[in-house]
C-alpha cells in the first residue's frame, strides 16, 4: 500500500469509528468530544506505528516524542479537528493524516465523514476547482473570527463565511465553498499538515500570512497563522494583510 493511500485508508476508517461513536448515544457534548479523540487516535496511531514502523509520528493526541525530530519522513495526524463541532453533532469537522517529509507537507488525506461515508481528499488524487466569479469568499471561525481575516475581508470587498475545523474550511476551497481561507489565531501542525499537502496538491496557495513557506516537524508544534486560498487571489490577499499589519 502506497503512503497516499495508507492515508486515505486510514483517514476514511477513523471517520467511520468516530461516527460510530457518535451515533452510539453513550456520550453527549465535551463527553463525545472526548471519546472521540481517544478512539481515532488510538486506532490511527497504532496503524500507523505497524504498517511504518520506521517513520516518525506526531498527533495532537499523544505524548509527543522528541525522536521525530530525527526523521526525515513524519507523519502528522489530528483524530478529529474540530472536536466542538464533531461534540455538537455538526459536519464541519475532520480527520487529518498527513505526512511531512524534510519538514514539508508532502502527502495526506482529509476526511470529511460528517458529509457522508467515504467523503476523502487526498494529495494524489486532485479534482479541479470549481470556477467561481465575483466577490471573494473568506473562510472565518464560527466562534472566533481573527482580527486580521476580517479587516483583510473588509478591503477586499469580500464575504465571511463561518465554518468549524481548519480541515473543512481547506477542504471549502477545494469544494467551491469559499476562495480564501486566512487564520492568525494559532494553530499547531496537526491542525494544517494534512490540509496543506491536499490543498497544494489541488493547486492553491499555501504559506504563513507573510508569504513565508509553512514548515513542519519544528521542535515547538505551535503555528501562528496559516494563508491557503485560490492562487488568483493570493498576491491581493498577502498585500493586504502587509497594510493590516503595518496599520496595526
Amino acid at each position: 500500500m502506497t503512503d497516499a493511500d495508507l492515508a486515505a485508508h486510514l483517514a476514511e476508517i477513523a471517520g467511520r469509528i468516530l461516527i460510530e461513536v457518535r451515533t452510539s448515544g453513550m456520550f453527549e457534548g465535551k463527553a463525545l468530544g472526548k471519546a472521540g479523540d481517544q478512539v481515532a487516535n488510538q486506532f490511527l496511531v497504532h496503524a500507523l506505528c505497524a504498517q511504518r514502523p520506521n517513520d516518525g509520528l506526531l498527533s495532537e493526541e499523544e505524548k509527543d516524542n522528541p525522536e521525530r525530530q530525527g526523521k526525515s519522513r513524519v507523519w502528522i495526524v489530528d483524530p478529529v479537528d474540530g472536536t466542538r463541532e464533531y461534540g455538537e453533532e455538526r459536519s464541519d469537522w475532520a480527520v487529518h493524516v498527513g505526512m511531512a517529509v524534510d519538514g514539508v507537507a508532502t502527502l495526506g488525506a482529509v476526511a470529511l465523514p460528517g458529509l457522508g461515508q467515504g467523503t476523502v481528499f487526498r494529495s494524489d488524487a486532485p479534482v479541479e476547482l470549481p470556477a467561481h466569479h465575483g466577490a471573494p469568499r473568506l473562510l472565518v471561525s464560527r466562534t472566533r473570527p481573527a482580527a486580521e481575516a476580517l479587516a483583510v475581508a473588509e478591503m477586499l470587498d469580500g464575504v465571511l463565511v463561518p465554518m468549524g475545523s481548519a480541515g473543512a474550511k481547506a477542504m471549502a476551497v477545494i469544494r467551491g465553498e469559499a476562495d480564501i481561507y486566512l487564520h492568525s489565531g494559532g494553530q499547531y501542525e496537526w491542525d494544517s499538515c494534512a490540509p496543506v499537502a491536499v490543498a497544494k496538491a489541488h493547486g492553491l496557495h499555501c504559506s504563513r500570512i507573510d508569504g513565508s513557506p509553512l514548515v513542519y516537524n519544528q521542535a515547538d508544534t505551535y503555528m501562528p497563522d496559516l494563508l491557503i486560498c485560490r492562487p488568483e487571489w493570493a498576491e491581493r490577499v498577502l498585500d493586504a494583510v502587509g497594510q493590516v499589519a503595518a496599520q496595526a
